[in-house]
């Protein structure tokens, strides 16, 4: 099935290594926090919101989180937030900036067996100081021919990454664990793309319909992909 690839991509957040559970525990701690002020499920609603409005201004990452959540606590507090909310707002995005990577499990064995065989490249999108610190701490830069980190995964950014790699979309596979950002866009190119669902999903990142296409193939783990890639 994958008889013409030679450019491997991988995402990194939630297919390489655990991140959206950490948002979700930045996310709980928050809402405990103004719980004086709106009930659980209206404070995370009210963030939601408001991230959705700064992604445009923002982009994706912890920064654009803190700062939509210190948005957030001024709106719903109607300004009158003392201090110490703020800063244990600024406290969470430090604490989620430090958190320490834990690879997902056959991350290493996949990358090890692929390596040398396909050119392999993340392409994952966020913070870039984040990024590129979240893929030192890793340990899996060395497995990498190229680094992407991209503002945004629509078509017009993988048409630029593959424009960069000097690879036609009939010899590029994603791999990732978003169907909005890591499939759609890539099949609409006409590439080939590989689901690998975690158990966690950002609600953005979620698609209302089923994906029905030649190119796109689903596995439960990303070790089952092995078989298909290696001769």
């Amino acid at each position: 099935m994958f008889d013409n690839i030679k450019v491997i991509a991988f995402d990194a957040d939630d297919t390489l290594w655990v991140n959206e559970p950490y948002f979700r525990e930045a996310e709980e701690q928050f809402c405990s926090l103004l719980e004086d002020y709106l009930p659980h499920h209206s404070v995370s609603q009210e963030l939601y919101k408001t991230e959705m409005a700064n992604l445009a201004l923002y982009g994706y990452g912890i920064k654009s989180v803190i700062l939509s959540m210190i948005e957030t606590v001024l709106r719903v507090t109607e300004n009158t937030a003392p201090p110490e909310i703020i800063l244990k707002v600024i406290q969470y995005g430090q604490e989620l900036l430090n958190k320490p990577i834990e690879l997902l499990d056959g991350v290493e064995t996949v990358l090890q067996s692929l390596y040398g065989k396909y050119r392999l490249v993340v392409a994952t999108k966020g913070d870039l100081l984040d990024q590129e610190r979240k893929l030192q701490k890793s340990g899996l830069a060395h497995f990498f021919h190229h680094i992407e980190i991209m503002s945004d995964k629509k078509e017009k950014d993988y048409r630029k990454l593959l424009k960069h790699l000097d690879c036609s979309p009939a010899e590029f596979l994603m791999i990732g664990n978003s169907l909005k950002s890591d499939v759609l866009p890539v099949l609409a190119l006409e590439g080939h793309a590989v689901h690998i669902p975690y158990h966690i999903t950002w609600e953005h990142e979620r698609i209302d319909h089923t994906i029905e296409h030649p190119q796109f193939f689903q596995f439960e783990a990303i070790s089952d992909i092995l078989p298909h890639l290696l001769p």
